[in-house]
């Protein structure tokens, strides 16, 4: 499938299921009266009902290991920024997982406003927006700004962390330029509000804002090249977005595949979509579970590898 069948597809007004991977190089299109035939499960939900549920990840016992793995490539990042080559990058990883549970059954207890199971290849559940659009206005809501919810005054520690607020304002500005490249009079509607997450055993603060344009009337007709434009996702690559890109690849030493990527909805009329950044993947070996997090300048590494794992939970 490709990006122009998704201007077909739009035009047509034919609803369908987007899915793309991280680099938008592969990409699954269907037609929604068609998804029955595939083994695909879906929920977009911005107000799903809470179900509680006492199941877990079991991460194995290589953390220390993995640290060490992880600081190596740290250290390179910040050389990269310190050489002008990138000024904020999404570093992950993955990390080993044990569970009982099937991917059926790990998409059906997980909480989330966008949820997607692919075959039994993978699962996201994921809380950050893609884009969406209604009637002709574009939305985007980048999440940059973890913190654990239980912290003694967690609200202003993260809203008052310099670091998170260098990151959350290079993220926001990267965003508005990706929309401006589609759409005109480019606002942020809201910038840096704070909105709680469940985080299996814990419960997670985090900081987005909310960033809009106008597109023009027929932005169906052209809804492929409007989302190859904006991929991949900024808030899960970085900025400068090429060089950055470039990065990532050199640094990861291993495939994002689907992670990272998005997935979405077009039901006629508008669109809604999600970036997959709570991901699990079934490999040979068992399950991964892929995660990571912004790094700038002002970063520590320790600390963003605690919130790569704090990230593992099934919500």
């Amino acid at each position: 499938m490709t990006f122009e069948e998704v201007n077909y597809l739009g035009k047509k007004r034919v609803p369908f299921l987007f899915i793309s991977d991280f680099l938008a190089k592969n990409i699954v299109v269907i037609k929604l009266e068609e998804l029955h035939l595939h083994d695909i499960e879906f929920c977009i939900d911005e107000n799903y009902i809470y179900k509680k549920h006492s199941k877990s990840f079991e991460t194995t016992a290589q953390k220390l290991k993995n640290y060490h793995k992880y600081k190596k490539k740290f250290d390179l990042v910040i050389e990269e920024i310190k050489s002008g080559n990138t000024y904020l990058l999404n570093l992950t990883a993955p990390t080993k997982i044990r569970s009982d549970l099937k991917l059926k059954e790990i998409y059906r207890y997980s909480n989330a406003n966008y949820k997607l199971r692919y075959k039994d290849e993978f699962v996201c559940f994921s809380p950050e927006k893609f884009i969406e659009i209604r009637g002709n206005k574009i939305n985007t809501y980048p999440m940059k700004g973890t913190i654990d919810a239980s912290l003694e005054g967690a609200k202003e520690k993260i809203l008052k962390d310099e670091k998170e607020l260098a990151e959350h304002i290079m993220v926001v500005d990267l965003l508005r330029n990706d929309l401006s490249i589609v759409s005109k009079n480019v606002k942020v509607e809201r910038f840096r509000y704070v909105r709680e997450i469940d985080a299996g055993e814990k419960k997670l603060l985090q900081v987005s804002s909310h960033i809009s344009g106008e597109l023009e009337n027929d932005w169906q007709d052209r809804l492929g090249d409007i989302l190859h434009s904006l991929l991949p996702a900024g808030s899960i690559s970085g900025t400068p977005k090429k060089s950055t890109l470039e990065i990532i690849e050199k640094l990861e030493e291993y495939d994002r595949g689907y992670f990272s990527g998005v997935f979405g909805v077009f039901d006629g009329k508008s669109f809604d979509s999600g970036v997959m950044i709570r991901f699990v993947q079934k490999s040979k070996d068992g399950y991964i579970y892929k995660s990571g997090g912004g790094v700038t300048l002002d970063s520590d590494a320790l600390r963003e590898y605690n919130e790569l794992i704090d990230k593992i939970y099934l919500p």
